[in-house]
């Protein structure tokens, strides 16, 4: 298959929306509790500095307006102790739903235990790798797009454009159970199509900052023009691969493509647009599953079962985003707000 081909088909079945594009059908939930009137909720978030976390934050903010809750967002900071630690004031505030935004629940078991003995309902973005109703440490419900396809969209997408010389650096942190199986999922992929991948990185999303730049240097002098290819388990890393590469004098076209399994965040979108050291990534509808962790939360509250809804992620590309006009967010053009008011009674 020739790689324009691959993308071809991976852009009509990701779905990738935006600016000026055609509305699709509205494939979530149609039915549901109306809104519980008078709730406030918190979010959790385990680090804002993180695009998709952020996403989701702002979708849930929105959707909390049309709903009429109260929000109260506590940023965990990037740390194990920092996210225990808001856990607690959530707990002190007393609110009446929860939502776990970006982290692993069995990091957070004991502190989890707390809020489901206290009966504060409990959902979650990206908490773990069982997707949707029920999901483990007592959460309703667990909203992402399906990771292991994330996972297999990217590294199908650096086969093709690598071709036989690929050559693969996988970064991941194993602080997070969903990041060692989305990295273990590109893996396996790469090399059961015949693919290579140089070496598998464990390094904290918490401190990319300090520790992209050094690793990128190191991967260079190691692997030199073998190393074809870039890919991440979150686009967060590649906020700070790119000015390595550039002080190296290495540009975006002759280095490391990268690409990125997961989230789409703004920053991201913007250096694919631009052709600066990120060529694409898969990225999850964040506004969208904001209104989704809303109207699950509501659903928790009112004791009704989980919606169930899994959303679908978009391969972004450069080409693809000369169709979105300026946006620099995976917005899929259907009408899910209008579709969860409706829901709401709102």
């Amino acid at each position: 298959m020739q790689k324009t081909t691959f993308i071809a088909a991976l852009l009509t079945t990701t779905a990738l929306g935006g600016a000026g594009l055609a509305e699709t059908a509205w494939d979530g939930p149609t039915a549901g509790p109306k809104a519980a009137e008078g709730k406030s909720i918190v979010v959790l978030a385990a680090d804002l500095k993180n695009g998709g976390i952020l996403g989701v934050t702002s979708g849930v903010e929105e959707a909390a307006k049309v709903i009429g809750w109260d929000v109260r967002v506590l940023d965990g900071a990037g740390s194990i102790q920092g996210r225990t630690a808001a856990i607690g004031q959530a707990l002190a505030l007393q609110p009446s739903g929860i939502i776990i935004n970006g982290f692993d629940a069995t990091e957070q078991q004991a502190a989890l235990e707390g809020v489901a003995a206290a009966g504060i309902p409990m959902v979650a973005w990206h908490s773990g790798p069982k997707i949707g109703c029920d999901a483990p440490g007592g959460i309703f419900a667990n909203v992402s797009t399906d990771a292991m396809t994330v996972s297999e969209v990217a590294a199908k997408w650096a086969m093709e454009d690598g071709g036989a010389d690929m050559g693969a650096v996988i970064f991941t942190d194993s602080t997070y159970q969903i990041a060692i199986d989305k990295a273990d999922r590109i893996k396996a992929t790469i090399e059961a199509m015949g693919g290579k991948v140089l070496e598998y990185v464990d390094t904290p999303i918490a401190d990319t900052s300090v520790r992209m730049g050094p690793l990128t240097t190191s991967l260079l002098q190691k692997y030199g023009d073998s190393w074809t290819h870039a890919l991440a388990i979150n686009d967060l890393y590649f906020d700070f691969m790119g000015p390595a590469l550039a002080s190296a004098g290495i540009s975006s076209a002759d280095g490391p493509q990268a690409g990125s399994a997961g989230d789409g965040s703004e920053a991201a979108f913007q250096r694919i647009r631009t052709g600066s050291y990120q060529t694409i990534t898969v990225a999850e509808p964040l506004n969208l599953q904001g209104w989704q962790l809303v109207d699950e939360l509501n659903r928790a509250i009112q004791g009704e079962a989980c919606s169930g809804y899994v959303t679908s992620p978009a391969l972004v590309t450069q080409e693809g985003l000369a169709k979105m006009g300026d946006s620099n967010a995976f917005d899929p053009d259907t009408p899910y707000r209008a579709a969860y008011g409706a829901i709401w009674g709102k």
